[in-house]
């Protein structure tokens, strides 16, 4: 009895430890399990369908862990044959099991990544609610800076940076870029994670179900402001998105390009910010690579290309090949049609033998100092000779 007592005694300490760390979790909002976005909702219950098919066989493993110790224990029940080698019974149990949920886990995965491509614009404001007709969807451009957020409402002709708010029961559809490095939009609500690319425009289609006030964040490491790069996110019905549109407009300063280009420099732990108005082609600029002064906008390059191409001209690249056309690699084209440049070795005709210019023995190929010149071209020819 005072053994027990003993040890009792020795453990409170760490049953106390461990009921306080409940309690304080206990109170902690797990975003993620508890989202207020029909496709958030949807990309829960898939974490939880998937933790339950594995637990249909962690659990029995575990449990059968005690209870072959305890039964094969020394002095137990159970029957010790040494000659046993093989069972066609067990086998099957152990390969089958696992087999099958990974087949239903294969085919729950395949069905949800298609039902929640973020490009797929929604067919549902919730489980049972269809959208109903004329139902608008809401445009919002979204850039990832460093280290902020910055959303355009093009429609509402306004921006903000690192504050979001959206009507709820409302669709929304993200256009989203990054201006120097790849990033991750996550808002735990309201959806899963998304990449952004420099010069790449990726997709969400999310919709808010519930009034409330979350964040968002980054979830792509980015740097030295990345802890601090996140942003309110607030959902308010249809009135409370038009008032707040109408506050923005009344106190917030135009977003000009000269402000964005101040905005673009990296920055930590920025407040948020409002703009009454911004230039039309904002986004398309910087979508497009071409904010600073005398840039060209990728676009424009790839049409430009494009069109020599058509016309038989070189071009640097092809750029995007006309809807329906399959682009030819380059490593398939003959030598005439690969074009060359200042840089680039003009390939050779059929049956000619690849030279350089002026032979093999020519001293751009041989005299690695007209590359890297030396500071005294006689200790050159002195170590040569």
């Amino acid at each position: 009895m005072r053994a027990c007592l003993r040890l009792a005694f020795k453990r409170l300490p760490r049953l106390v430890g461990v009921s306080l760390l409940a309690a304080a979790l206990a109170g902690c909002n797990m975003v993620v399990l508890n989202p207020t976005g029909d496709i958030a909702i949807q990309q829960r219950n898939l974490i939880l369908i998937a933790t339950g098919l594995m637990l249909l066989i962690i659990i029995p493993v575990l449990v059968l862990v005690v209870v072959f110790a305890w039964r094969y224990r020394r002095g137990g029940e159970g029957t010790y044959d040494p000659h046993f080698d093989h069972s066609t019974q067990l086998e099957l149990v152990i390969w089958a099991c696992p087999l099958l949920i990974i087949i239903c886990l294969g085919a729950v995965t395949w069905s949800s990544t298609h039902l929640l491509d973020p490009f797929q614009p929604l067919d549902r404001l919730a489980p049972g609610r269809p959208i109903p007709p004329g139902t608008k969807t809401l445009e919002v451009q979204v850039v990832a800076m460093d280290w902020k957020w910055m959303f355009i409402f093009p429609e509402q002709g306004i921006a903000t940076v690192n504050e979001l708010a959206l009507p709820v029961d409302t669709p929304v559809r993200f256009s989203m870029t990054s201006t120097s490095q790849m990033n991750t939009f996550y808002a735990p609500t309201l959806a899963g994670m998304i990449y952004t690319m420099p010069g790449m425009l990726s997709q969400l289609h999310a919709v808010l179900n519930q009034q409330g006030d979350s964040w968002g964040f980054s979830a792509n490491y980015t740097g030295a402001g990345f802890s601090d790069m996140r942003f309110q996110l607030t959902g308010v019905d249809r009135a409370g998105f038009d008032a707040w549109v109408a506050k923005v407009k009344s106190n917030g300063p135009p977003l000009t390009l000269d402000k964005y280009r101040e905005l673009e420099k990296p920055s930590e732990a920025v407040p948020a910010m409002h703009f009454a108005s911004f230039d039309p082609d904002l986004y398309h600029r910087v979508l497009n690579r071409c904010v600073a002064e005398g840039q060209v906008c990728l676009d424009r390059v790839m049409h430009e290309d494009r069109m020599r191409n058509r016309a038989g001209g070189p071009a640097s690249h092809e750029g995007m090949p006309a809807p329906g056309e399959k682009p030819t690699p380059a490593l398939e084209k003959p030598a005439e049609e690969k074009g060359s440049g200042p840089n680039v070795t003009k390939p050779p005709a059929p049956g000619e033998q690849p030279r350089s210019e002026g032979g093999p023995e020519h001293r751009h190929d041989r005299d690695m100092s007209t590359v890297f010149p030396v500071s005294d071209p006689g200790a050159l020819g002195a170590t040569r000779g």
